[in-house]
C-alpha cells in the first residue's frame, strides 16, 4: 500500500446495516489509514466497530416514494435512486478510489461509472451475484422482459469499464470472462474474528440473555432449556432439545417450505413413535427481508408439538453468539445465478458449526458433503439427515465422531479471516 493515504467511496445502493461484506472492505480500509465514505440505506444498525471507526462515515440514501403502478414505479425508482446517489456522490469528499456493490445494477453501476470518468477515479466492481438473475426471479417473462435485458447490457457494459472487478467465487470469475470477456479477481468471504466458538458459560449466558424475550428457551432461575449451574459449574442439560439455526434476507432465493416439510416429518416420526429416539427441537430463523411475515404467518398455522421456530432479529453482537450456541446450522441459499456462495454458511463455519446446505451449482468452493458439513437436495433429503443427525441426540456416538470430524475441517477453514485474505487479495487493488 502507498504511503499516501486516500479517499475511497463505497456504495452499496441497499441497506448498509445487512452489507456485512461491503462493512469488512470498509473496515479494512480504514485499518490500512483510508478515509472511507459508505453510501446507502440505513435500515438497520451497521457494524459497531463501524460506528466507532474515526475514519469511517456513512451517508443514507433517502428511502424512494413508492408509486402503485409496477411498471412507472420502476422507472421512477431509478430515476430517484440515480438523482439521489449523484447528489451525495458530489457532496462527499471526492474519492480517488470507489467501489460499488452488485447487485443491483440499476441505477447504481452506470452513475458510479459516470462519476468515475468526471472525478478520474478509479472504478471497482464487487460482484455478490447477478442482478439480472435476481430480477428474473420477479417477472413472469423471465429473460425476455424487457428490464431483465436492460439489467443484463447495464452489467455488462459496465464491468468492462470496471478498473477492477472482485467476484466471490471462482466459477463466477470464470462466467464473467466467458459470458463478457470480463477479467476478475475472486475474493472468497471469510468470517471475521467476531466469529468462533464460545465456551460453554458464554452460551449458558447468551441464552438466558436471549430467553428473557423469548420464553421457549427459559426453564427456571439460572436455567435454560438447554443449560443450567450444577454446582459451580454450567452444564448441558441431557434432555434438552436440539437447537437448529437459519439466517435469510427472506427473497425468493430461499424457499423455506423445504425446511418446514422436513420439520413436519420430523414431527411425524415423533408423533407416530418411530423407533428412533429424537428430541425436540427449536429453530431459531434470524433476518429481515419482505417475505418474512409471509413465511411467519406459515408458521404460526402449523399444529407442531415437538418443534418450535422462533423469527428474531438480532444484532451484530448477538449473531454470532446464536451460530455459535446451536447444534446444527441450515442454508436454503439456491442462488438466482448459481454462482455465489451463501454468507451465512461462511458465518456457521467461523464458529465451527456444521451445516445442512441445500446444493447448487458452485456450492462445493466452500462445502464439502460428508467431508466439513452435509448437502441437500429436496425436503425428504433434509428430513432424512435432520433425523439422522438427531438420533439418539445427544448420546449417539456416530454422530459425534461426525460432528468431531466435520469440526476438525472447519478449524482448518477457521485459519484464513477476512483480515488476512483481504491484505492478500483485495488490498493490491486500492493502491
Amino acid at each position: 500500500m502507498e504511503d499516501k493515504k486516500k479517499n475511497v467511496c463505497i456504495v452499496v445502493l441497499g441497506d448498509i446495516g445487512r452489507s456485512p461484506r461491503m462493512q469488512y472492505h470498509s473496515l479494512s480500509l480504514a485499518e490500512k489509514g483510508h478515509k472511507v465514505d459508505i453510501i446507502g440505506y440505513g435500515e438497520t444498525e451497521p457494524l459497531h466497530e463501524i460506528k466507532m471507526s474515526p475514519s469511517i462515515y456513512y451517508h443514507f440514501l433517502c428511502p424512494v416514494p413508492y408509486i402503485p403502478i409496477r411498471s412507472v414505479n420502476y422507472i421512477f425508482k431509478t430515476i430517484f435512486q440515480a438523482l439521489n446517489l449523484l447528489f451525495l456522490l458530489f457532496t462527499i469528499r471526492s474519492p480517488s478510489v470507489l467501489m460499488v456493490q452488485n447487485p443491483p445494477a440499476i441505477p447504481s453501476l452506470v452513475v458510479c461509472w459516470l462519476f468515475c470518468r468526471v472525478k478520474r477515479a478509479k472504478f471497482i466492481i464487487d460482484w455478490h451475484n447477478y442482478a439480472h438473475t435476481i430480477m428474473a426471479l420477479n417477472v413472469q417473462s423471465d429473460k425476455k422482459n424487457k428490464f431483465v435485458k436492460w439489467t443484463e447490457k447495464c452489467e455488462a457494459f459496465a464491468g468492462a469499464r470496471a478498473d477492477h472487478n472482485f467476484c466471490v467465487t471462482n466459477e463466477m470469475k470464470n462466467d464473467l470472462l466467458t459470458r463478457w470477456n470480463i477479467k476478475s479477481q475472486t475474493l472468497y468471504d471469510k468470517p471475521p474474528e467476531i466469529f468462533r466458538p464460545i465456551t460453554l458459560k458464554e452460551k449458558h449466558n447468551f441464552l438466558l440473555k436471549l430467553g428473557q424475550i423469548y420464553k421457549t428457551i427459559l426453564n427456571e432461575t439460572n436455567s435454560t432449556v438447554f443449560t443450567e449451574l450444577s454446582g459451580t459449574d454450567i452444564v448441558l442439560k441431557e434432555n434438552r432439545p436440539g437447537l437448529l439455526v437459519s439466517s435469510t434476507s427472506w427473497t425468493e432465493d430461499e424457499d423455506f417450505s423445504i425446511l418446514f416439510s422436513a420439520l413436519q416429518d420430523y414431527e411425524n416420526h415423533i408423533r407416530n413413535g418411530n423407533v428412533r429416539k429424537l428430541p425436540n427441537l427449536i429453530c431459531f430463523i434470524t433476518g429481515k427481508g419482505y417475505l418474512k411475515q409471509y413465511y411467519t404467518k406459515i408458521i404460526a398455522k402449523e399444529n407442531w408439538e415437538h418443534i418450535k421456530v422462533i423469527t428474531p432479529w438480532l444484532d451484530s453482537s448477538d449473531y454470532p453468539l446464536i451460530l455459535a450456541s446451536a447444534d446444527l446450522g441450515i442454508c436454503l441459499h439456491t442462488s438466482s445465478s448459481g454462482l455465489d456462495l451463501p454468507m451465512k454458511v461462511v458465518d456457521m463455519f467461523g464458529c465451527c458449526l456444521p451445516v445442512l446446505a441445500y446444493d447448487f451449482k458452485c456450492l462445493h468452493e466452500l462445502v464439502a458433503d460428508g467431508k466439513n458439513s452435509y448437502t441437500f437436495k429436496t425436503s425428504e433429503d433434509l428430513s432424512s439427515k435432520l433425523l439422522s443427525w438427531f438420533d439418539n441426540f445427544p448420546n449417539n456416538k456416530n454422530q459425534q465422531e461426525i460432528d468431531v470430524k466435520f469440526k476438525a475441517e472447519l478449524k482448518t477453514f477457521q485459519s484464513l479471516r477476512w483480515k488476512e485474505n483481504w491484505n492478500n487479495v483485495a488490498c493490491p487493488a486500492f493502491q
